[in-house]
């Protein structure tokens, strides 16, 4: 008689716990989906750059775009997402620019659930095929850029010119061609001169500061808990 009341208070406590388990799963399995491809804008609320900052240093931002669907809000503005630097590739000689890496670890929903992300930038001034922020690549980049700006000064002297002779008919034969001249060579030694500075020269560092909003994208779909 014992060995059957035993059991049936064992059965009874089986069910009594299965029920509850399957309960909270069923609560946790009632998910919203943010497909792939969603971009979040974040704001960073502490800075972040190639000149101070190393490998492991961790930061947080504030969600910027709710994320909603069929009208209601999956996650708030001002939801918490954290990450932390993932490398650092710093400046160096012959204008080579520093390279910042960003891993977003997870975002805190408004249940305080912490789901892992998986995202990467997708607007930034610069953007390494491999993720790496950037402001600028090396010498070659830079010696372009001289010789750019050696044109524009050549053209804007060749205008000026231009411009100077038109208050006197005729006279922009003299002018255009002596200032068309000397904005040549002006160019030129521009070009030459800040070319050998950019042997030496350190390239730029990456820096994000407090209050920049950045455009990340999920790379894989995330689902958050809803209840």
């Amino acid at each position: 008689m014992r060995n059957i009341k035993f059991v049936i208070t064992l059965l009874a406590f089986c069910i009594a716990t299965s029920s509850v388990f399957a309960g909270a799963f069923k609560a946790d399995a009632r998910t919203k989906r943010i497909p792939a491809g969603t971009v979040f804008q974040l704001e960073f609320l502490q800075p972040v750059s190639t000149f101070s900052g190393c490998e492991g240093d961790s930061f947080v931002a504030t969600l910027r775009n709710e994320q909603s669907t069929s009208g209601n809000i999956i996650l708030p503005a001002g939801s918490v997402v954290r990450g932390s630097v993932s490398n650092v590739n710093t400046a160096k000689r012959f204008s080579r620019g520093a390279k910042l890496y960003l891993d977003f670890d997870h975002v805190v929903t408004p249940t305080g659930r912490q789901i892992p992300l998986d995202m990467a930038v997708c607007q930034f001034e610069n953007i390494y095929y491999d993720g790496a922020l950037y402001k600028n690549l090396g010498y070659g980049e830079a010696v372009k850029k001289n010789y750019e700006r050696g044109v524009e000064i050549t053209k804007n002297a060749t205008n000026y010119g231009l411009k100077a002779g038109e208050s006197a008919p005729g006279i922009q034969y003299l002018t255009a061609p002596i200032c068309a001249v000397g904005g040549f060579f002006g160019g030129a030694a521009y070009w030459v001169g800040d070319s050998v500075a950019d042997m030496f020269r350190k390239g730029q560092d990456v820096y994000i500061n407090q209050g920049d909003v950045l455009n990340v994208k999920l790379i894989n779909p995330i689902d958050i808990p809803v209840y």
